[in-house]
């Protein structure tokens, strides 16, 4: 991929971050990013939702506030009703209006399969950005969702998934990451991204080789969503969660059994978490915050200097 000469852009397609930065002034820079998804639950309105989540939250990651949006849809007009579409842009537009975003506008397509997002643009100030290359040894990281949305989201496809656990994790896809997003504006920190479609070994790999570090991560901090044990035990794991150990099991060097025991924090991910880096004390500040304002925060391990691996499990 050639690189931009243009000096105002800040973060580019080449890098591993979440969203591109691009300077309008010295006190404004554009924050860029497109997502979009297939269906993981039956109801429109909330895959709209879900959908709209996803998409925003690049923005967050990279310290910035969403500010337009722009709807992308793929939709089979012959095989199913113009209602079903109104009903996934309502859901979108929910979530875009809780953001306290604009809807621009947006592109409609006919296509087989059905798929929804967004086109984002957010605004930061272009020295106070967030990158997820910058973790340093000593931080901490510090989790804002469970995990399990990949795993459940086949269960409900297979129609196999127990109803708390389907509650659950609805919940969790259709919330913003807006909170924690405000909380990191009033911490140090030093690094972060979104935990998306590499699950969180990919995620945190993409950080702990940017910064050149090994990040350590504490199985028995990191949370999972309820029933997802069970689910994986039903072989209900999707095909993109083999996928992501195959691919970055090389990278970790764990005493665990990176077969079984890890599946969960290879799974894909749907609108998760913010996993962030900071210094101890601005940790615990985070975690103070967090818990004053109902925010789910965890901190799930710490950052060393470079190892053999870029990722520990321990």
């Amino acid at each position: 991929m050639l690189r931009s000469t243009d000096p105002d852009l800040l973060v580019g397609p080449e890098t591993s971050d979440d969203a591109g930065i691009y300077r309008i002034s010295e006190s404004i820079a554009l924050v860029e990013t497109t997502d979009i998804i297939t269906p993981l639950v039956d109801d429109p309105f909330t895959f709209g939702r879900i959908a709209a989540a996803n998409a925003l939250s690049d923005v967050y990651a990279m310290g910035g506030r969403p500010v337009t949006v722009m709807n992308l849809a793929f939709f089979p007009a012959c095989s199913l009703p113009l209602e079903i579409l109104a009903r996934i842009m309502a859901g979108g537009q929910e979530a875009v209006s809780e953001a306290g975003a604009c809807l621009v506008g947006g592109h409609t397509v006919e296509d087989d399969e059905l798929k929804y997002g967004l086109a984002v643009t957010g605004l930061v100030h272009p020295e106070r950005f967030i990158r997820n290359s910058t973790a340093v040894a000593g931080n901490r990281l510090i989790l804002t969702k469970p995990l399990g949305t990949g795993i459940i989201s086949t269960a409900i496809k297979a129609d196999m998934v127990p109803a708390s656990t389907l509650e659950e994790a609805i919940e969790w896809m259709v919330r913003l990451n807006a909170l924690p997003a405000a909380i990191m504006a009033e911490c140090q920190v030093s690094a972060c991204t979104d935990v998306t479609g590499f699950g969180l070994i990919g995620h945190t790999m993409e950080m702990a080789v940017g910064a050149g570090v090994t990040m350590r991560l504490i199985l028995d901090r990191v949370p999972v969503m309820e029933g997802v044990a069970g689910l994986i035990d039903d072989g209900l794991v999707p095909a993109g969660c083999y996928r992501n150990r195959d691919y970055y099991a090389g990278a970790c060097t764990s005493d665990r059994d990176l077969r079984d025991k890890l599946l969960p924090l290879f799974d894909p991910q749907t609108s998760g978490g913010l996993l962030i880096a900071l210094e101890p004390a601005s940790a615990e500040r985070f975690l103070d915050l967090a818990a004053a304002r109902s925010c789910f925060a965890a901190c799930i391990g710490e950052v060393v200097d470079r190892r053999e691996h870029p990722v520990e499990i321990i």
